[in-house]
């Protein structure tokens, strides 16, 4: 069968370590990818990992696993889809990231790939759609590495935990049951939750805030019974440019440990807008981190109660 190989570069105003870690730790893909919701360390073996992937295409949650081969020496990471979507027979490729002095780099996409009985028509169709993907993955790539790299002093995470003298199954269900929020939490006045495909959610809530005000928020949550949510929220309040997050329920000797863990990117632009004109990045963080954390432990504290009234 023939082999096709393609490359295509992009230049980046970002050091080359920092890029080739962006790329090479999974659990930033949600932040430099926005249709990645979520990525899953499923094996790890040297430099060798199996990873899953959920993300969006075209407004719909979908997920896939890849094989990757990391080297931090040579700056590369080569890739392998496991089972390639017909007309392909075969997909892989090669991230390497080059120096270009201090604060930029040259980011080099190959591509590798088969047709499915060499069929002439179904090599352009995948030659056209790697060059389309490729090129808008790495003009995405550029803009989002540089932003990241660039936010990194205004990106931050915390988290808030309870102990539950209960079972992590019931608290589990509290959190992922969340078009039942209505009717078990303060804070929510309305859900819409769909779940298409199982443990994929598209969750668009309505919050009232202490001031009386309505939010609308939409997330895209991947579930994990009975131990783990992760989600990432796509509509933003104005003081956020990304804001993902954890639910983690871990049986232990003294009951579950309950946790809620942000990640969040401040936009630093409205930060006077919002919140005055003296208001300070210091300000803005404090003031976002106590509004999640609020809404979080509120959540927190009613599934405490719900997962105890059931032991």
């Amino acid at each position: 069968m023939t082999t096709r190989e393609v490359e295509h570069e992009i230049t980046i105003a970002a050091p080359a370590p920092a890029v080739y870690r962006l790329l090479a730790e999974v659990t930033n893909w949600p932040r430099i990818f926005p249709p990645t919701i979520h990525v899953d360390q499923v094996e790890r073996n040297g430099s060798e990992e199996r990873i899953r992937i959920w993300a969006t295409a075209n407004g719909e949650a979908k997920n896939w696993t890849s094989r990757r081969e990391l080297d931090p020496e040579a700056l590369r990471i080569t890739f392998r889809q496991e089972i390639p979507a017909p007309p392909v027979a075969a997909m892989g490729g090669t991230w390497i990231i080059e120096p270009l002095g201090e604060e930029a780099s040259r980011v080099r996409l190959l591509h590798d790939y088969r047709a499915i009985d060499d069929d002439p028509h179904d090599l352009l169709w995948i030659e056209a759609a790697v060059d389309r993907n490729s090129r808008s993955e790495l003009a995405a790539l550029k803009r989002n590495v540089e932003f990241a790299h660039a936010a990194e002093e205004v990106t931050f995470s915390f988290e808030d935990t309870v102990l539950v003298d209960g079972s992590a199954k019931d608290v589990y269900a509290f959190v992922n049951e969340a078009h039942l929020w209505p009717e078990r939490l303060p804070h929510v006045a309305t859900v819409r939750l769909e779940e298409n495909t199982p443990g994929l959610q598209t969750l668009e809530m309505d919050t009232r805030a202490k001031d009386g005000s309505v939010h609308t928020t939409k997330s895209y949550r991947v579930t994990f019974p009975h131990h783990h949510i992760a989600y990432k929220q796509v509509t933003l309040p104005a003081l956020m440019t990304l804001h993902t997050g954890h639910w983690t329920f871990t049986d232990t000797d003294e009951g579950v440990t309950a946790t809620s863990q942000h990640t969040v990117t401040l936009n630093t632009d409205n930060i006077h807008t919002i919140l005055g004109p003296q208001a300070t990045v210091a300000d803005a963080r404090t003031y976002v981190h106590t509004a999640l954390s609020t809404n979080s432990r509120a959540t927190l504290t009613h599934a405490k109660a719900h997962a105890e009234s059931r032991r």
